[in-house]
């Protein structure tokens, strides 16, 4: 027989992604709208028997993909439909958490290739201004995450800080073109534990270098960074 005669090999659910499925399916069978809150998280996870982490990873993915957003001090919240258009909400929930399991990957070659890029200019072309905006960006980022926050809009404001340092608008216009695509690495990097501070490390030595109007050093501290926060939960799993 030849191989075509086989069907395909099932793909394996994973337990997050199982979890992801059954807190979309509470939220629409309770008629929970953007806005809403969801039950905390000790509580979700004691109701679905499941670990805390195993929670927090299928809310990160929720997060990803525009279900919930997780807001230091005001818990889970419903931003998005889970269904649409007679599609079922499991389905389109798990096609969607594996499509950007699928493209972190290439997302984070990208960042890598064109905030490397980007650290390199700033160093050389950077004003005061400049400078002031990083700075104020990595402020508001210990802010947010001294006050147990993730930092994840600090971080955002840092690195658009140093894409406009680089004054180079084809840059910034590939960037801007991939935002969104930067924006679920972003989330997916600062959910995993300890990562935060980590991150905060990496803005303050390619701010450094930025600051000494060193191009070698900035460029080499961005790649570190980009590596770093490289390393998520979702590209670990084996069972993909």
């Amino acid at each position: 027989m030849s191989d075509a005669a086989f069907p395909r090999r099932l793909a394996r659910t994973r337990l997050y992604e199982q979890v992801a499925e059954q807190i979309t399916g509470w939220v629409q069978e309770n008629g929970l709208v953007a806005g809403d809150r969801l039950p905390p998280e000790r509580e979700l996870a004691t109701r679905l028997g499941v670990s805390r982490a195993t929670l927090s990873q299928a809310l990160v993915a929720l997060e990803v993909i525009g279900v919930v957003a997780v807001r230091h001090g005001d818990g889970t919240v419903v931003t998005g439909s889970p269904g649409s258009s007679g599609v079922p909400a499991t389905t389109r929930i798990t096609d969607a958490i594996r499509a950007h399991a699928d493209r972190l990957p290439e997302i984070l070659e990208t960042r890598d290739a064109l905030e490397t890029k980007i650290a390199s200019l700033a160093a050389a072309r950077r004003t005061d201004d400049d400078l002031a905006r990083i700075r104020d960006a990595l402020a508001a980022m210990e802010a947010d995450i001294a006050a147990g926050g993730r930092g994840v809009e600090g971080d955002e404001r840092f690195h658009g800080a140093v894409t406009a340092a680089a004054h180079s608008l084809l840059l910034a216009r590939l960037m801007g073109e991939i935002g969104d695509l930067v924006r679920e690495s972003r989330i997916e990097s600062l959910s995993q534990p300890g990562r935060p501070r980590d991150s905060l490390a990496g803005h303050r030595a390619i701010a450094d270098a930025i600051a000494a109007g060193d191009p070698v050093a900035a460029a080499a501290a961005m790649h570190r960074h980009v590596e770093m926060v490289s390393d998520v939960a979702v590209l670990r799993d084996e069972e993909r």
